[in-house]
This record gives structure tokens, sequence and C-alpha cells, in this order.
């Protein structure tokens, strides 16, 4: 894949690059939901629970699992037929990334010394490294920026993306069912598999962190843009997909009552593992309606200025928790555990959405101008001839 032409590309290419991510406005907009209730998810087990609403999102760490299969389906829907260097992409994805990392791991390891607990210098380089997650080490996963531990695994999921669309098997209909249906066979041998490690830090580490295993998620997702951009259209609309995610998550509740975590048939690895099928075809079902001109109530410019912080959101948002933790400790009545997560999410957005605009967004753009550029749009890269009915979204 070599970057053979002289052409100089433009600034304004490169703007209208970043500016076209909203394309699909209701895909940006779900990302704050997931964001959303991965925040609540850590509220409910470090601050303390609120009645029902806790309940509901006692495993919210499956929002991850919905990143992880928008992540694969964008980037299939966006480079299914570009002409697009690997290092090009890969560079891209850097400067998509790593300057929210590094900052955010730096005010995570500040709030960790400032609280008394000491970080090795092993888990922030393995952090900054982005290979944290293939650890079987607490330490080394979480110890710079707990959250973090998911960018590991996308920067897996960049390395092996070009590689993906290189492969036949995904070039044909077919061939996308059955790459969709052994990924999701594929999750569920995984976690009934599961019931042979014996360690519960082992099995959680490989069920819920290595790289390898969450991959199935994300090539899930690759399944359904390729889907999606060459014409395929779900049965299952908007109202009933999200219908089957709040049903499912619901379902986790008596599931939960009825087994402990500790044991390998529980709903936590579970709900993370098993939720990858619901949300490709919310992430599906979502594409459609704005394909449509739908209005989803899900891509309006709050929406989508959310959406855009749900990154930063992500990263921020246990180290304000932790922050207040150590300053406030934990709150002994429902009316003080309230005003505990009223104040949380609402300074760490209020951060998220300082870190979006004068962190992550200029400096994506500074990092992309500075980096390899596609010049020429014949030469060899990724994908293959867009079909005619293929839309376009530029991210990435």
């Amino acid at each position: 894949m070599r970057d053979s032409s002289v052409r100089k590309p433009t600034a304004t290419a490169d703007r209208s690059s970043l500016a076209g991510r909203d394309r699909l406005p209701s895909l940006t907009g779900l990302r704050f939901w997931a964001a959303l209730i991965v925040v609540l998810y850590h509220l409910s087990r470090q601050v303390g629970e609120i009645p029902g609403l806790s309940e509901a999102t006692w495993y919210g760490r499956s929002g991850v699992t919905f990143f992880f299969v928008l992540s694969g389906f964008v980037l299939a829907w966006t480079y299914d037929g570009q002409r697009v260097p690997a290092r090009v992409f890969l560079w891209r994805r850097f400067a998509r990334i790593w300057p929210l990392l590094v900052v955010t791991s730096a005010a995570s390891v500040a709030v960790w010394i400032a609280i008394g607990k000491e970080v090795t210098t092993k888990a922030v380089v393995a952090t900054l490294l982005m290979v944290h997650a293939w650890f079987p080490d607490a330490e080394i996963q979480k110890g710079a920026n707990p959250a973090a531990w998911s960018l590991s695994d996308e920067a897996w999921f960049y390395l092996i993306f070009p590689l993906l669309m290189l492969l036949p098997l995904l070039r044909s209909g077919r061939g996308r069912f059955w790459v969709a249906v052994t990924m999701t066979v594929a999750l569920v041998g995984v976690w009934f598999a599961s019931a042979l490690i014996e360690t519960g830090a082992t099995r959680v580490w490989l069920l819920d962190y290595f790289p390898p295993t969450r991959m199935l998620q994300f090539v899930l997702g690759v399944a359904a843009g390729l889907a999606i951009k060459r014409g395929w259209r779900s049965p299952v609309g908007l109202p009933a997909a999200i219908g089957l995610v709040v049903l499912w998550h619901l379902a986790l509740v008596p599931w939960r009552d009825a087994v402990p975590d500790s044991l390998w048939y529980s709903p936590y690895s579970a709900s993370q593992l098993l939720s990858a099928p619901i949300f490709a075809l919310l992430v599906c079902a979502a594409a459609q309606a704005d394909l449509r001109g739908s209005r989803t109530g899900l891509g309006g410019a709050w929406a989508v200025r959310l959406g855009h912080w749900s990154f930063a959101w992500y990263l921020v948002h246990e180290i304000v928790i932790r922050a207040l933790l150590a300053h406030y400790g934990r709150p002994e009545s429902l009316a003080g555990t309230a005003g505990f997560w009223l104040v949380a999410i609402v300074l760490s957005l209020a951060l998220a959405g300082m870190a979006y605009q004068w962190v992550e967004h200029p400096l994506e753009r500074l990092l992309r101008k500075a980096g390899p550029q596609a010049r020429n749009p014949a030469e060899p890269g990724m994908g293959g001839p867009t079909p005619a009915t293929s839309g376009s979204l530029t991210q990435g």
C-alpha cells in the first residue's frame, strides 16, 4: 500500500472529512446514550445505588460493547470503496484517540497521586502505548486511566481492519451473512467456554478485556456496516431495536438476583458478550432511518453535540467520580447519593465538552494535517469498488 502520488491535499478537504462524520447523525446521538449507561454503571457500583435506575444499568458496561460494534460499523461504512493506504488510515485513528488519551491519563495519574495511590511506570507506559488490555494484570489494565483499557482493544481493531477489508468473504451478501452468524455463535461459544476457566480474574480478563475476544464484536460491526452500505435492509425497525435493547437489560435484573457475578454463568460477562448482536441490530436500524431521512429523535443538534462529547466523557467521568469520592466520601443517604450522581454527571459532562472543544477536536485536525495523506484516489488501498447503491460517510 504505497503512497506514490505527489498531489498536495487541501485544508478544505481535511475539514470536510471531519465534518462528514454526521452523515448518519442518529449513530452519533446513540454514542451519548451508550456513554451514559457506562457512567451510570460506575456511579452505581462506586458511589451508591438509586433504586430502579441502578438495577437497570448494573451491567451498563455493555455500553463498551455497543462502541465496539459501532466502531466496526462506521469504519466499514466509511472506508468501503475508499482507496486509502493503511498507513493513512492508522495515522487518522491515532490522531483520533491518542491526544485525549494522553491528557486524560495525565489527569487520572494526578488524581491517583493526590489520593495517595501509587501508579507504576509500567502501567502508564502500557496505557500510552495502548497495549494494557493484553496483560492479565489489573494494575497494568487500569493503572493510569481505568476507562482507557478499551482503547487497547480499539488499537488492535484498527491494526486488523485493513486486512478485514481485503477478505473476499465480506464482498458478498452471503459471505457477510455467514460472518455475522459466525461472530454471534463465537460470542456464545466463548461465554460457554469460560466455564472451563476456574480463576475468576483470568476469566474476566479473557472475556472482558482481551482484544481477540472483543474483536468478535468489532467484526460483527464491520459485517453490518458493509451490509447496510451495499444495500441490505434489516427487517427490524428502530423502535423494535430500541425495545430489544431495553428488554435485554431489564432481563438482566432477575438474572443478577439469581446468580452471583463470581460464577461464569452470571450476567456480568454475558451482558457484554451476548449483547453484541442486539446492538448490531440497533445500529443498523438507526442508520437505515437516517438513510430514509426519518426523524429519530437521536440526530438533533444537541444529541449530535453530546455524541461528539461521548468519547471525552467516557475517558473523564471515572476520574471525576474518583476525585469526588476522595474529597467528599461515599454518601450514606439516598438523597446524598442522588446529589452526588447529579454533580458527577454535570461536572464530568462539562469537562468532556471542554476537552472535546479544546483538546480532542483541534489536536486531531492538527495531527491529521501533519501526517500522511491519501493523495491519489486511484492508489491501491482498503476496500473495493464502491457499489452503485452505496452512500458516503467520511469518518476516520
